[in-house]
């Protein structure tokens, strides 16, 4: 595939600023959550249970999701409002739910799970991509749900060579402390970002002159396909694979091909083939050497 520029789009040094938010992110972890943080053997890890504990932690620490039962009165408007402040998505779950993620604590309603690690902005992950004097290489990972396949997906990622990866803020495993170890590590590494809306966020990446490609079952032979200039990679869930919206965003589809009874693969195996012919190709690496 031949590919050109897009005419009239601003690249990186245009002075774009949209993807940052009004509220800085980042920081070192933290340790030390308070007396409401529990490890649960139900796999609900970091995180803060009961409302004072939970509306101190929306304040300091690095809050990923906001769990409340529905129907209830008192704090729990001002802590609906600290976690809007702190851009943290909020859930209506029921009593029952909360139970089994904070087993044994008097959860009062309200739980609060813990990001692994900070988020970042987009615009961060482009700006690393530019100091290093590279084009940027982006992974959107389209509603992952299983933590294994994210973390998966995050490793692979920064063995490639990725700039970063974008997650959506309520579809979708976030940067639980499963994801962190099922990175082996590499969450540490890899910058994440963490948008509102991934289809916005994608047409924010084509005004960068950044190219989006997606991988599905019908598309073009990914070893055949140009990936030079920035790229933006979306990987599509386990069950669905890719949205429809997003799909039709992509510059490009492209498959791989299928030669057993199985016709689909992990999500983060197919993500992780199309990431090293993209490293591959950046580094200038033959595909073939003949045999001797």
């Amino acid at each position: 595939m031949q590919k050109n520029n897009r005419s009239g789009r601003q690249g990186r040094n245009g002075g774009d600023n949209r993807f940052r938010s009004q509220r800085p992110h980042g920081g070192a972890p933290r340790s030390g959550h308070g007396a409401g943080q529990q490890e649960s053997a139900a796999g609900w890890e970091n995180l803060v249970a009961g409302r004072n504990a939970v509306l101190e932690a929306l304040k300091s620490q690095q809050p990923d999701t906001l769990y409340l039962a529905p129907g209830q009165t008192g704090s729990i408007g001002k802590i609906a409002a600290a976690a809007k402040e702190a851009g943290c998505p909020v859930k209506e779950v029921s009593m029952e739910r909360l139970d089994m993620m904070a087993p044994g604590l008097n959860h009062q309603g309200v739980v609060l799970t813990l990001s692994a690690v900070p988020y970042v902005e987009v615009a961060d992950i482009l700006d690393a991509a530019a100091q290093k004097g590279e084009q940027p290489f982006v992974i959107i990972a389209d509603e992952i749900e299983d933590p294994h396949n994210l973390g998966a997906l995050i490793r692979t990622a920064e063995t490639a060579g990725a700039h970063g990866l974008i997650i959506p803020k309520r579809r979708g495993v976030s940067l639980t402390a499963a994801v962190f170890k099922a990175s082996a590590g590499a969450a540490a590494h890899l910058p994440v970002a963490r948008v509102a809306n991934l289809a916005s966020a994608v047409e924010e990446l084509k005004k960068q002159n950044i190219w989006v490609y997606g991988c599905d079952m019908e598309g073009q032979p990914w070893c055949q396909t140009d990936f030079s200039g920035g790229v933006a990679l979306i990987v599509g869930s386990e069950g669905r694979g890719m949205n429809r919206l997003l799909k039709e965003k992509c510059d490009v589809i492209v498959t791989l091909p299928m030669q057993g009874q199985i016709t689909s693969l992990n999500a983060s195996v197919a993500g992780g083939i199309v990431m090293y012919e993209v490293a591959r190709q950046r580094l200038g690496l033959t595909a073939v050497s003949p045999k001797k």
